[in-house]
């Protein structure tokens, strides 16, 4: 049945904090909104458990089911910044900063939440760039040759090592 539904907007509601979605029936051919309202929602709840408890409502999951996960982590942060005090367009912004990768970043040093929005950034990025068994441009086995100019030595890994084991 979720595939009749097709999502024609989505976005949220800070008070109280509500994710609004906008969708079309196939079925019916009637453009209708969805009200989910996020319960115990504030500034200190994490996402992943309420994208859960929206997957696992039954009232709920066909609905959540149409977006991809990283937009509704997006909309889910929008509020919680809301709730935190920040601003529309300075959430907006921090959203748009998380959802870009920077090869210079280091991940080691930022907190889970926007590790786990990168990883998901990046997963999206390879599925969309990888070539598949039936895409017409596929090739089984690639050879490439890396320059080898580029390679940088240190001391840990030279194979004279005076350590014992």
């Amino acid at each position: 049945m979720a595939d009749t539904l097709q999502v024609m907007k989505c976005g949220v509601r800070f008070e109280p904090p509500t994710l609004v979605l906008s969708y079309k029936d196939w079925k019916t051919g009637k453009l209708r909104r969805r009200s989910m309202p996020l319960r115990n929602f504030n500034k200190n709840t994490g996402i992943d458990r309420i994208i859960e408890d929206l997957t696992s409502n039954p009232r709920h999951a066909r609905f959540v089911r149409l977006l991809s996960t990283a937009q509704l982590q997006r909309l889910l942060t929008i509020i919680k910044d809301k709730l935190s005090g920040l601003s529309l367009e300075a959430s907006i912004a921090r959203n748009n900063a998380m959802d870009t990768i920077n090869p210079e970043e280091n991940l080691n040093k930022v907190d889970a939440e926007t590790l786990q929005r990168k990883k998901l950034i990046m997963d999206t990025s390879f599925e969309q760039k990888r070539k598949k068994l039936g895409d017409p441009d596929f090739q089984y086995n690639v050879e490439v040759d890396f320059e080898t100019a580029a390679v940088e030595t240190s001391g840990w890994d030279s194979e004279e090592s005076d350590m014992d084991f």
